[in-house]
């Protein structure tokens, strides 16, 4: 009984050491969902990072929101908790008219009580966004993103120009952060240096939000 115990108490050192790393998103068709799993694996590909994935409940504009506090299918919706809990965070949208979708804007201007607590202050975080079109407002969709995330005192990580992806001339990414290009009807799939810039992010940010917790 003293061995099983001792196991449990190795394995809650274990998990309560990890780095713990939110990856909070909102897609309409898919794609941005899909660019979170990628990121999630960017994160977990680094030792002792776990990923944890959530999402928002669309809004509308002619009633209250109906949602249950867990989606039909896929990852749960996000809490405050989640945000107090996280030791860094990917946020991630697709474009609205060059901005981030109402349901993730409806969500952040929720969070008050956290940046009035200032819990948010000092932790990395990153962003990411999926459009119809390469001109479709890709970065201005990511600064929107990145100005609340400022205004909770976060420490934003881009992509550096090290990442070769940057200097592809067809589909997504940005020194600001991952991007996507989906067509017009979604048609096209994520591809492959797009897909390495979203590991590529989420491995950077489970990096320093990892060095940034063990100081």
């Amino acid at each position: 009984m003293v061995v099983h115990q001792n196991q449990f108490s190795r394995f809650y050192k274990q998990l309560s050491n990890m780095t713990k790393l939110l990856v909070l998103y909102y897609s309409r068709n898919g794609s941005v969902a899909e660019m979170a799993r990628h990121i999630a694996h960017g994160i977990e590909s680094v030792a002792d990072c776990q990923a944890v994935i959530r999402t928002v409940p669309a809004v509308s504009t002619t009633c209250e929101s109906t949602e249950s506090d867990i989606p039909d299918s896929g990852p749960p919706f996000a809490t405050h908790n989640d945000l107090i809990n996280c030791d860094g965070l990917a946020l991630g949208s697709p474009t609205r008219f060059g901005n981030m979708a109402a349901p993730m804007k409806y969500f952040i201007d929720s969070t008050s009580d956290i940046w009035a607590s200032g819990n948010l202050a000092g932790k990395p975080a990153t962003v990411f966004s999926s459009t119809a079109s390469i001109h479709g407002g890709q970065e201005t969709t990511l600064l929107s993103m990145m100005l609340p995330l400022l205004h909770h005192g976060m420490l934003m990580l881009g992509i550096p120009y090290t990442e070769s992806g940057l200097f592809a001339h067809e589909g997504g990414g940005t020194p600001y952060g991952a991007t996507h290009v989906a067509g017009s009807n979604n048609e096209l799939p994520i591809s492959d240096n797009e897909k390495a810039l979203c590991i590529a992010v989420g491995k950077r940010l489970a990096e320093v939000s990892s060095k940034l917790k063990s100081n």
